[in-house]
């Protein structure tokens, strides 16, 4: 089958119901993208289909054929880094960092819906993704900022 990610076409050969996670980390090499829960609650593992965050752990990679996947990998455009990833930084958003991909997919996806999220529209959206190190706050703030 043909995937589209990060706006480059690839050619994988494995069961339509092998995970989109599996299929981005083991035969890409594209492991921005962490396994947390594999029952797709934590968010760790969260991308962008078509432009929606989803949870790659849960999504078999043959629904994701003739769509556009975009993991963490692919956010950086000419060297520069996503408007969401930069302020992760400057806000130093981040502990451990395994949530951090996730957390900045989601942030992604709101932003690219709502520019100016509310505090609490950002909360909403971050609902979906768990950081064990209690980074709420520098994360909300992060979003706040981009």
């Amino acid at each position: 089958m043909k995937l589209h990610i990060n706006g480059n076409e690839y050619d994988i050969d494995t069961p339509e119901n092998t995970s989109l996670l599996d299929v981005l980390r083991i035969h890409l090499k594209l492991t921005g993208s962490k396994y947390g829960c594999g029952e797709g609650i934590c968010g760790a593992c969260r991308v962008l289909i078509d432009g929606h965050a989803t949870a790659s752990c849960i999504t078999p990679v043959g629904s994701v054929q003739h769509k556009e996947v975009v993991t963490i990998e692919g956010l950086a455009k000419d060297g520069r880094l996503h408007p969401v990833q930069q302020a992760f930084l400057d806000e130093d958003a981040f502990q451990c960092a395994y949530c951090t991909s996730g957390m900045i997919i989601s942030a992604v996806a709101l932003t690219n819906k709502s520019p100016k999220p509310s505090r609490q529209e950002i909360i909403d959206a971050m609902q979906i993704n768990i950081c064990r190190c209690c980074a709420y706050p520098r994360i909300i703030e992060a979003i706040s900022n981009v």
